[in-house]
């Protein structure tokens, strides 16, 4: 198998030559890219379809008609391809690939009945459109670029493989544009606001938790990660080292995000209060459960002793704001929250990096640089005010 690049209509062709039984045969196949701009990519893609012909010849895979072909439902494509996912990422990256999937990629195309054959650029393009335009479960409103990027990240992965067993010549998948991500949108609590909150979560299940987590600006995962032998009284320090995910199981990780997210904290005395206030409940909860008290070396949990879900912390934590009478924020803006109250505090970008266990100061600028600005500024007003 032999090709080339050819132009009609303003756009790239990729020319396939094959040689069967003495004959020549050749096979024109769009990769509907406008010349201008974009040799490279039909390049890439030309050595990407010769790389995809001569693996099947060499595999010699059964011989697919078109009738076989078009019954192949894109549904069946996704749920198949799940089984391969499964052995390539961890439990938590599986479970979120399902549940995206189920929940608002499937029961598209299942509507639609459509086949993998169907799987045009345009057909994916409306279906990006769509779910940006109305891509919330309740049709009120649609999904936002990340979420966008990470459908395109299944259907590419699924269509791959629809590529690699020969019922596709080509991936429209990476052809689909889809809009450019805007700067995150950071939430924060003030601190009358986080006094407020603090006042309200008195007696809740979630209080101590939540005052670590606005001290320390800690992920969801990292507190509910906590285990009493990374707090070290005499040390007066507790280590941030494991942590818990979970889509819809709770799983355990023995190693943070990334090499900067282990980070050790000092056990101030506010710190020291809350894990002390903490172990005594656990010892009172076991002595009233008894036998049936659930027994782990985690820090947060429920009476029983039953580790928090992740899942339960999120959803508990929204409607403890409503039932009180707060403006509603995620859990995770409990960080942001953190990171506000340094940077208000004269703390560097840098600081706030190493504190928050952010792999890189890049990071830490793209979501609160605009923090930081603020903060310069009141700083040239002082200045301006010592010069003027």
């Amino acid at each position: 198998m032999t090709g080339s690049l050819q132009i009609k209509n303003n756009t790239y062709y990729m020319v396939l030559n094959e040689v069967k039984n003495g004959q020549r045969k050749q096979k024109w196949i769009s990769t509907q890219l406008p010349v201008k701009g974009n040799k490279r990519k039909a390049e890439a893609l030309l050595e990407e379809t010769l790389f995809s012909y001569k693996t099947q010849e060499q595999q010699v895979p059964p011989i697919q008609t078109q009738s076989e072909t078009k019954g192949i439902l894109v549904t069946d494509l996704i749920q198949d391809w799940y089984q391969i996912a499964k052995n390539k990422v961890d439990l938590n990256t599986y479970e979120s690939y399902v549940l995206i999937s189920e929940t608002l990629i499937i029961p598209y195309f299942k509507q639609l009945g459509l086949t993998v054959n169907d799987m045009t650029v345009e057909t994916l393009q409306k279906f990006f459109d769509d779910k940006f335009d109305h891509g919330r479960a309740d049709r009120k409103g649609g999904v936002s670029p990340s979420y966008l990027r990470q459908f395109r990240n299944i259907l590419k992965q699924s269509l791959d493989e629809a590529v690699k067993q020969g019922l596709i010549p080509v991936n429209p998948c990476q052809f689909v544009k889809l809009p450019r991500k805007d700067r995150p949108k950071v939430r924060f609590y003030s601190p009358a606001q986080v006094k407020a909150l603090l006042e309200a979560a008195k007696g809740d299940p979630l209080y101590n938790l939540i005052r670590l987590t606005v001290l320390f600006g800690l992920r969801r995962s990292e507190v509910l990660g906590l285990q009493w032998d990374a707090v070290d009284f005499d040390a007066k320090r507790f280590t941030i080292r494991s942590v818990v995910t979970g889509v819809t199981t709770i799983y355990e990780k023995d190693k943070p995000k990334t090499a900067a997210s282990r980070r050790s904290f000092a056990l101030t005395p506010v710190a020291r209060e809350i894990f002390e206030e903490v172990k005594r409940e656990e010892t009172e909860n076991r002595r009233l459960f008894g036998s049936s008290y659930i027994e782990n070396s985690y820090v947060f949990k429920q009476a029983n002793g039953e580790p928090f879900k992740v899942r339960y912390v999120s959803n508990h934590f929204s409607r403890l704001l409503k039932n009180n009478g707060l403006p509603h924020i995620r859990f995770h803006d409990l960080r942001h929250t953190c990171a506000s109250l340094l940077l208000s505090n004269s703390a560097s970008l840098k600081d706030v990096q190493d504190y928050l266990g952010h792999s890189d100061i890049q990071m830490t600028a793209n979501i609160y640089g605009h923090l930081d600005s603020s903060r310069k500024e009141t700083l040239t007003n002082d200045i301006s005010r010592l010069i003027g």
